[in-house]
């Protein structure tokens, strides 16, 4: 599976904003991923999360940042979820808004 994850952090509002999306057009799913484009991916889950919780948890470690950022919603397998907390640290990191797209294919985890 093919999955996108666009992450937004928003001073102003004091929040972290994760969104989910996937390819679900069974015609798609073979498609090169260079012949994709925004509308290939289906929004499936949208997740907002409160600055001071994130920062706390950053400041305990990545097990604390990945425990708050998976949820019910949002369950990325470890590979995925160490990437997607590697980010939002970089975001934090920052002392801007920020956003970040990460791209994520199943096939990229198998070995031959």
């Amino acid at each position: 599976m093919r999955q996108k994850y666009m992450i937004f952090r928003d001073r102003s509002k004091k929040e972290l904003n994760i969104k989910e999306y996937a390819i679900i057009d069974k015609d798609l799913k073979k498609a090169a991923s260079p012949m994709l484009n925004r509308g290939s991916f289906t929004l499936l889950c949208e997740e907002t999360y409160e600055s001071e919780i994130v920062v706390n948890s950053i400041s305990k470690g990545m097990t604390a940042l990945l425990s708050i950022l998976r949820t019910h919603n949002i369950f990325p397998i470890e590979p995925n979820a160490t990437k997607i907390a590697e980010s939002v640290m970089a975001l934090y990191d920052s002392s801007e808004d920020g956003s970040v797209e990460l791209l994520f294919d199943d096939l990229d985890l198998l070995s031959v």
